[in-house]
């Protein structure tokens, strides 16, 4: 299967839309029903893509981030039941093409999006060079990768003891 490109509209950087304001950004709305069978019932926070990128910051060297732990984190922090899922997945993505923009423009401190792991301890396939360029990053920084298993992407082992305090 060929790996699909997502690309951004014409003339908008990963940083704008990083950047990028929006009426329902930020917003806590209640949980629709749709949802419910899977959050709950209660309220959720549309998180900002900068208050995603906040929390991905959070994991510093030797630490690692779930997605669900970045919407754990959110909603906590803004009383509410959860942070939106689908949102936020999309910021994850947008902060780490973001952070692949400032280090291509030199800038040496960036978002450590290749910390920020699936939840089951699986690369992200979507990020920046896939799940071979995060592994690559995750090596050198001292952890150990479980081989993948057919098509899916490799595991860090013992992810789970390397998890930031939520």
């Amino acid at each position: 299967m060929a790996k699909i490109q997502w690309k951004l509209a014409k003339g908008k950087t990963w940083k704008q839309k990083l950047l990028q304001e929006h009426p329902t950004h930020g917003k806590i709305v209640d949980i629709p029903l749709r949802m419910q069978k899977r959050l709950g019932q209660g309220t959720m926070i549309i998180p900002k893509p900068l208050d995603v990128d906040a929390m991905m910051r959070k994991a510093k060297k030797g630490k690692l981030i779930t997605q669900s732990q970045i919407r754990v984190m959110m909603a906590k922090a803004k009383n509410v039941t959860s942070a939106c899922p689908l949102t936020t997945g999309i910021f994850v993505r947008i902060a780490a093409e973001a952070a692949e923009e400032d280090r291509r423009d030199g800038k040496i401190r960036i978002t450590p999006y290749w910390r920020t792991i699936k939840d089951d301890g699986k690369l992200n396939e979507k990020f920046p060079g896939g799940a071979k360029a995060q592994a690559a990053k995750l090596r050198a920084e001292g952890f150990t990768l479980l081989p993948s298993k057919g098509k899916q992407p490799p595991r860090v082992k013992g992810f789970d003891a390397y998890l930031v305090k939520a």
